[in-house]
């Protein structure tokens, strides 16, 4: 048997409890992982909240952003054994069909999403397709390697591939001390860029300037595009990753300049937005959704890490039984980057 946290009822606060449950076994093809470490991402708080519901598994145990120990291994595994060390994709991938082969396994066509339509890693152990894991030198340790996919992994293939931040851009990043920004931040600084990062908390003040941002803009004092403007002589950011949605997406639009791209990377408030189309055709501008990150990807981010050019931003980590106050810190948005949840 193993520990698992589940979701009794979902709400604002959701009833959660740690229960023992049957250890899964691996099928051919899949492995068993012990878990170290699992991030909890704004993806759990809403399913936690009840605020996913479309395509959750019943009963799921959460949690996608997995690091870990291979315990055992099935039939026909070639690419892992046990003992080493692995973080996990966040799509259970099949590794054959046209999307997984040409690089995009985030978007599998056979594959379910981890934590979401088949159990993740709030639990001592998670089963796993060999294809969906990565793994990562003994070196690393395992609370920050959990981040690896995402945040950082989701990060790095929004900024580098889909926004194509170079040097000499300006980026501007929202929710810069959020999980996915505080790390969309440290891609485009090791890319290249100067990045003006976005917060509206105010104890986070001081904490960006040392991963590289070149200004902070506090959202409280002023709407943040008057700021980018004053600071870029009314052009405007090459490049906006919008890691908040809806709430702050007036803002990053005004903000954008000349063919400049607007990724948006994270919603969490789920309203709709204005937008005039011809706004779009005038300014030439790209408005790109990206979401998901590829093997390649994360082995790039493993790279940069291991180079220092980036590094993991734990903001805590707790058992299981604390999934509640993890829930608590992070709908008040006082988390530093990313909290961890432990089952050991």
């Amino acid at each position: 048997m193993m520990r698992a946290l589940f979701l009794e009822k979902p709400g604002r606060p959701p009833v959660l409890a740690v229960k023992e449950t049957p250890i899964p076994s691996p099928g051919p093809g899949e492995v068993l992982v012990e878990v170290a470490a699992c991030g909890f991402c704004h993806h759990d708080l809403l399913v936690m909240a009840g605020v996913l519901r479309r395509g959750v598994k019943p009963g799921v145990i959460l949690g996608h952003e997995i690091s870990g120990i291979v315990a055992q291994i099935g039939e026909e595994v070639r690419s892992v054994e046990k003992g080493d060390r692995v973080v996990s994709l966040l799509t259970n991938a099949c590794g054959q069909c046209e999307r997984c082969l040409s690089g995009r396994e985030h978007r599998c066509l056979n594959g379910q999403g981890i934590g979401h339509g088949r159990d993740g890693g709030f639990a001592e152990y998670v089963v796993q397709s060999e294809f969906s894991l990565v793994k990562i030198p003994e070196s690393f340790d395992l609370a920050g390697a959990a981040l690896l996919a995402c945040p950082m992994g989701v990060a790095l293939q929004a900024v580098q591939h889909v926004a194509e931040v170079g040097p000499g851009n300006i980026t501007v990043v929202t929710g810069a001390g959020g999980g996915l920004g505080i790390h969309a931040l440290q891609m485009a600084v090791a890319l290249g860029s100067r990045v003006l990062a976005v917060t509206t908390s105010p104890d986070k003040l001081g904490r960006f300037a040392p991963l590289g941002a070149e200004e902070v803009l506090h959202t409280d004092e002023l709407d943040f595009s008057e700021m980018v403007l004053a600071l870029t002589e009314d052009l405007g950011a090459d490049v906006v990753i919008d890691t908040v949605g809806s709430v702050l997406f007036p803002s990053s639009w005004r903000s954008l300049a000349q063919f400049g791209r607007l990724v948006l990377l994270g919603e969490v408030a789920g309203k709709p937005v204005e937008l005039n189309l011809a706004e779009i055709i005038f300014r030439d501008a790209q408005v790109l959704g990206s979401s998901g990150v590829s093997r390649s990807v994360i082995e790039q981010v493993a790279d940069m890490v291991s180079n220092g050019q980036v590094k993991p931003v734990v903001g805590g980590s707790m058992p299981l039984e604390e999934a509640a106050r993890a829930f608590d810190l992070l709908s008040g948005r006082s988390v530093l980057g990313r909290l961890v949840l432990t089952a050991r």
